[in-house]
């Protein structure tokens, strides 16, 4: 399984946001931070904005902050709601497969599939952010310092 660039920036700036919290961030900075194209970030933004998961804040002074609290922010959830196509295979999807209706494969990477969203359900936003690797993550990003109730996220 392999997911989609978008869903992986999608994510990435979830991460930037949430460590960057309670101040405001901006797409240059996050692209900037992770050496991506800011135009392509922008469209990630916009849907993590209409999502409810980013507040935008326009004009001077605007930025994004989290739109709710990062212990809300289901992993699972982001990854559905940003792939637009999790069919690992094409009988999935609706596809012709001759063997179709006595495939085994199907069932099994159904269950694959189903296990592996199972697993990031079990992750919030607040368990990527937490932890000993706080600092480290908000460091390499060139942020600063967590606040130190932060670091109890």
């Amino acid at each position: 399984m392999r997911l989609t660039r978008y869903t992986d920036y999608a994510l990435r700036t979830l991460i930037y946001v949430g460590l960057h919290e309670p101040r405001q961030s901006s797409i240059a900075e996050i692209a900037r931070a992770y050496g991506i194209s800011e135009s392509h970030l922008t469209k990630v933004v916009h849907q993590l904005g209409r999502l409810g998961l980013i507040r935008t804040i326009r004009g001077r002074g605007g930025g994004l902050r989290l739109a709710q609290p990062a212990a809300e922010i289901v992993v699972g959830a982001v990854v559905r709601q940003t792939e637009d196509d999790l069919a690992l295979v094409e009988c999935f999807a609706g596809g012709a497969c001759a063997i179709t209706p006595a495939c085994r494969l199907r069932r099994a990477l159904g269950e694959a599939l189903a296990a592996f969203l199972a697993v990031l359900d079990g992750y919030t936003l607040a368990d990527l952010l937490g932890g000993a690797e706080r600092r480290e993550m908000a460091a390499l990003l060139g942020l600063p310092e967590p606040a130190p109730e932060a670091l109890d996220v």
